[in-house]
Parts: structure tokens; C-alpha cells; sequence
């Protein structure tokens, strides 16, 4: 039905990158691979990889940043699930075909150059959905 190939990464909000960073690398061993600040997103994040997954650390940037805004209604911890597709696009018209609420209904960049949009979660039972089309 759709491209959907595995899940790509889970999102966590963190108020402080680098505390955060320490408890999976030095408590848990995990590798970090590297930060990036996305600046249309208005965050910084830090990938770790996790058997076929990563997890995606984001710090906001900015007070006015959806990171902050998420951190400030609910706190820190799970703020999205990232699932990744083939073709970005056809999975994002396919949805709007089926009525699916859609937050982006076109792509845009996201950290480590990948293409993506968010599923709102209305349409998912309360969960931030994010389409991710790797390079």
C-alpha cells in the first residue's frame, strides 16, 4: 500500500542537548553521530544510532521554536516517531487522498538532508507521525 520501510528514528525533546547526549553515550554506550542546527526548524539535534533506528535528540534554539513550545505544554521526552519512506510525495499524496490530515502536505528539509512532513496527530491517535525520505 505504501513505502514505508521501517521506522526511521524517534524524536525526544530535550532542554539541554548535551545532558541528554551524556546519558546515551556514557550510561547506556550508544554512539553519537554528530549535531546539526536546523534553522528553519529552530532546533539542534543529535542523532544516535540504535540497531536498525536512531534516536533524534532536539534542543531548541529558539523560545519561540516548536521544541520549546512542545517542552513548555508537556515537558521533555517523546515527541515524534519518524517512519521512512521511498518517495516522500506519492506517500504524502496518497494520504491527502485518503482524507488523512496532513500538518505538511510538501516536503521540506530536515536534519541530515532528508526530505519531510508531519502526519498530524489527530490522524494518528496522538502521535506526532513524521514521514522521513532518506538521500
Amino acid at each position: 500500500m505504501f513505502d514505508i520501510s521501517r521506522v526511521d528514528h524517534i524524536g525526544i525533546a530535550v532542554k539541554d542537548l548535551e545532558q541528554a547526549k551524556k546519558f546515551y553515550t556514557e550510561m547506556l554506550g550508544l554512539k553519537a553521530s554528530g549535531e546539526e542546527v536546523v534553522a528553519e526548524q529552530k532546533v539542534k539535534v543529535c542523532f544516535i544510532p540504535c540497531g536498525d533506528s536512531e534516536l533524534e535528540l532536539l534542543e531548541s534554539t529558539s523560545p519561540d521554536g516548536p521544541i520549546a513550545k512542545f517542552i513548555e505544554k508537556k515537558g521533555e521526552g517523546l515527541q515524534h516517531v519518524a517512519l521512512r519512506v521511498d518517495n516522500i510525495e506519492q506517500t504524502l499524496a496518497d494520504l491527502k487522498e485518503k482524507g488523512v490530515r496532513l500538518i505538511d502536505e510538501k516536503p521540506r528539509y530536515g536534519a541530515g538532508g532528508a526530505s519531510i512532513a508531519f502526519v498530524h496527530p489527530k490522524a494518528t491517535g496522538g502521535i506526532l507521525l513524521e514521514l522521513s525520505q532518506r538521500k
